[in-house]
């Protein structure tokens, strides 16, 4: 006889109900000893049907789940969720809090898929944007000319805020359709421009479809114009800035430091090169933190987190990080060291400098580590009387490395 405990259930239910649940999801809801989930869909289990206990969630609902579940954990547990449990939903919360193998997942199609086939849309081509539990610049991100997007809504005034945040975004002319109670007895669909958007609020549970016209153009590649950034002059210019994320070499899931983060731009060009990237700048002045905090949510990365104050100080207790950018404050007493002491192997550390102090120092580390040293200089072509010559900016020194396995110079 098994000692493991029985498997949670995860069963995603639709506006329509009870009578929109498959013969499966209505099983192992009759035979569940409690039911978990929303009050909106506790409510929609007709009680001659369901007999187990029903919880609902506690709010903050992430920090409860551990507890709550192990509350129960000898009984058969049925937790109901909004459509498909692993599409934004709580199935992603339950696998990472007990483990994939002790679910069971009864999905339901999800909003997103009743919008796409309302609208004719194809799913595989359609952004998706969840303002759940997300700042709204979030939505910044995914803005680019003639674009689809379905937006998924934290409540009944997320429509009116997407308007907002369109209009004063430059796409004022796209057309929102609300689809609201999606499936359900009460579905009912709102159309309007982003400008002037005519309808008050409506039901909370609704999904945003957003068709883009005309509007501002945003590169999906690192180097955006400097004129992106507020700034003070702490900025690493545009040439620049492309080279050096193309030596970080960002991937999906990745986690970056960035060192003295002047205006912000390469951890947010770090967090704009994929939805599940990760980042860290470190500022020790609190109104350049503030402004790095401006130019993440304008450009649609608003998770950016941001630590005010002096390194090497000030990354005690930061998360390992996968890249390391330094650009500021090299000869701080051991920053350098502490930066390349808290990668793991593989991991890769990028600095720049424009100073022969701190170039004598990146040159010590290169002799020592190995990895690329290398002298950035870019010219503009600018004015000369009635002529053209070029202008020649301040070259920067870089050193890139990835850490190896074993490092030859960690004792040196």
């Amino acid at each position: 006889m098994s000692d493991l405990p029985p498997p949670i259930s995860v069963v995603g239910i639709g506006a329509d109900g009870w009578p929109g649940l498959a013969a499966t999801s209505r099983a192992v809801l009759r035979t569940a000893e409690v039911v978990i989930g929303g009050p909106r869909q506790l409510a929609l289990l007709p009680a001659d049907e369901v007999a187990a206990e029903r919880v609902p969630w506690p709010s903050p609902l992430r920090p409860a789940v551990p507890g709550l579940l192990a509350e129960h954990t000898d009984r058969r547990v049925a937790v109901l969720a909004s459509g498909d449990p692993m599409f934004h939903g709580i199935g992603r919360t339950l696998a990472e809090t007990v483990g994939a193998g002790r679910l069971r997942v009864l999905p339901h199609p999800s909003s997103v898929s009743y919008a796409c086939a309302r609208l004719g849309w194809p799913l595989e081509a359609t952004e998706v944007v969840s303002l759940v539990g997300r700042p709204l610049d979030t939505l910044a991100l995914a803005l680019h000319p003639g674009r689809r997007l379905l937006v998924l809504s934290a409540d009944s005034r997320t429509p009116a805020a997407v308007a907002a945040l369109l209009t004063a975004r430059g796409f004022g002319t796209a057309r929102l359709r609300v689809l609201e109670q999606l499936g359900g007895p009460g579905e009912r669909l709102l159309d309007g421009p982003a400008d002037g958007w005519p309808h008050p609020d409506g039901d909370p549970l609704n999904v945003i479809a957003v068709e883009l016209g005309n509007g501002p153009r945003s590169s999906l590649v690192p180097g955006l114009p400097d004129a992106a950034y507020e700034s003070d002059g702490q900025l690493t210019k545009r040439h620049v800035r492309a080279a050096t994320l193309a030596s970080l070499a960002p991937a999906p899931g990745e986690l970056l430091w960035d060192v003295g983060g002047g205006s912000g731009s390469i951890a947010i060009e770090w967090l704009r090169a994929h939805r599940d990237n990760r980042a860290v700048t470190v500022e020790r002045s609190a109104v350049r933190a503030e402004r790095i905090g401006r130019n993440a949510a304008a450009l649609g990365v608003p998770r950016l987190r941001v630590v005010t104050g002096p390194a090497p100080d000030a990354l005690a207790g930061l998360p390992v990080p996968d890249a390391v950018f330094i650009g500021g404050g090299l000869t701080a007493p051991g920053l350098l060291e502490a930066c390349w002491a808290a990668l793991p192997p593989g991991g890769r550390l990028v600095a720049n400098t424009v100073t022969l102090e701190s170039e004598a120092l990146l040159t010590t580390w290169y002799r020592r580590h190995g990895g690329e040293l290398l002298r950035l200089a870019v010219a503009h072509a600018v004015p000369v009387g009635g002529f053209t010559g070029w202008r020649q900016a301040m070259p920067v020194t870089q050193w890139s490395a990835v850490k190896p396995s074993t490092d030859p110079g960690a004792s040196s």
